[in-house]
């Protein structure tokens, strides 16, 4: 028989005394926000609504300074326009590779909504391969990149390598951390120096002190409603990095010549982007706490965890091996019933964009598909792990976790 209290106990104690350099790193990444908001004035009029083609939006410009000055890059394009992190993705590719051009993976199999962009398993229309962009992928030894491998594969058509931060549905890598990203930057251009290290910087935010960008990365993009949202923002992306290929990512988003000078920021947006960016720093907090709950507890009762509850963390995401589709519905329906929204709505498998496997998905979020928010989501495939991120309160993960945790040793 279990003990739920001492067990919850035993990971709350693992909790203190892991989270204590994350409360350090989001301290340094308030300041870093704050000192921003600070430099660039930040007024209440930054915050109002704008129509049409919004020229001179400059809630909207200020808001591009300040994510290139928090990630210390040349320019940034911010804009609820992106529909998700993958579109912010596949605008910053399809805006910077041309026909004859070449990627290459360095860390493996890409994610599964970045395979349909990448298009190269099948025929995707208006893929990257599509268009005559080649691509290769070169597989990670183990946990760690090829270096030596990616070296030699860079060749006078290789435009771009692509690095993906988190470990993705992969229970083979790891996630990455910043200073691991600048040594794939640094292995690429000692051998071509103008290659385009591109980064996927998903679930990375605010994880660190510092970001790719800092390190080598020229070109950078992610979600709204992942960390830098701060479960404020209802929707969009961000893609940061050297001024000419924000530039040229922003004529795929809008047009050639108009570029980031247009895309209105309509209803209470503005407010919520600027907002949830100030809290982003602590929100993230709140999600890896969260996550070193799950793993204690989970790890506590013999599932295999990644990372471990100790392990140093660059992503919000911790992935439990459940090892059957049982347990992974039973956890999945557990942190939907401890939800604030939709919380009487049972998640069932099914097919969904993009996506290889049925796929079963917990998010009673207030955005839909905000996975800063209390969430979880997992393949239909062996060794049936589930990747569980978010938490905009560490008490609100700690209550939903030990509801998962009885569930599933319930039915067992």
């Amino acid at each position: 028989m279990i003990n739920f209290d001492t067990l919850e106990q035993k990971a709350l104690t693992v909790v203190n005394q892991t989270a204590r350099q994350h409360e350090e790193i989001a301290l340094v990444n308030t300041r870093k926000v704050l000192a921003a908001y600070k430099k660039y004035q930040v007024a209440d009029y930054f915050l109002k609504p704008s129509t049409g083609y919004a020229y001179s939006d400059v809630g909207r410009d200020q808001l591009d300074l300040i994510y290139a000055d928090i990630f210390k890059a040349e320019a940034a394009l911010v804009r609820a326009q992106f529909v998700s992190g993958t579109h912010a993705l596949a605008v910053a590719l399809l805006g910077n590779l041309r026909p004859g051009d070449e990627m290459i993976a360095a860390t493996g199999t890409p994610y599964d909504t970045m395979q349909t962009i990448i298009g190269c398993t099948e025929n995707v229309p208006g893929s990257l391969c599509d268009l005559g962009v080649k691509y290769t992928e070169i597989p990670m030894v183990g946990t760690t990149p090829n270096l030596e491998l990616l070296q030699k594969s860079i060749n006078a058509q290789t435009k771009l390598i692509h690095i993906q931060r988190s470990c993705g549905y992969s229970s083979v890598r790891k996630t990455l951390t910043v200073e691991e990203i600048g040594s794939i930057c640094r292995a690429a251009k000692e051998i071509k120096p103008d290659i385009i290290c591109f980064v996927d910087n998903c679930y990375g935010e605010f994880m660190e002190e510092q970001e790719p960008t800092e390190v080598g990365a020229d070109l950078m993009a992610g979600s709204l409603i992942k960390n830098l949202g701060g479960g404020l923002a209802p929707t969009g992306g961000y893609i940061v990095g050297k001024r000419g290929l924000v530039d040229l990512a922003s004529y795929r988003l809008t047009a050639p010549g108009l570029g980031g000078e247009m895309g209105a920021t309509l209803g209470d947006t503005a407010r919520e982007f600027y907002q949830g960016l100030f809290l982003a720093p602590h929100v993230v907090l709140q999600a890896v706490k969260t996550s070193i709950f799950a793993a204690a507890v989970f790890h506590e009762l013999g599932f295999a965890v990644t990372p471990l509850p100790t392990d140093k963390r660059s992503d919000i995401i911790q992935a439990i091996t459940l090892d059957s589709s049982k347990n992974l519905c039973a956890f999945c329906e557990a942190i939907q019933a401890n939800s604030p929204i939709d919380s009487h709505v049972t998640p069932v498998p099914s097919h969904l964009p993009g996506y290889a496997d049925e796929v079963i998905m917990a998010a009673g979020t207030f955005v839909q598909g905000a996975s800063i928010e209390l969430s979880a989501d997992a393949p239909m495939r062996e060794p049936f792990n589930v990747f569980f991120q978010g938490g905009l309160t560490f008490e609100h993960g700690r209550l939903a976790i030990m509801a998962a945790a009885k569930a599933i040793i319930a039915q067992s």
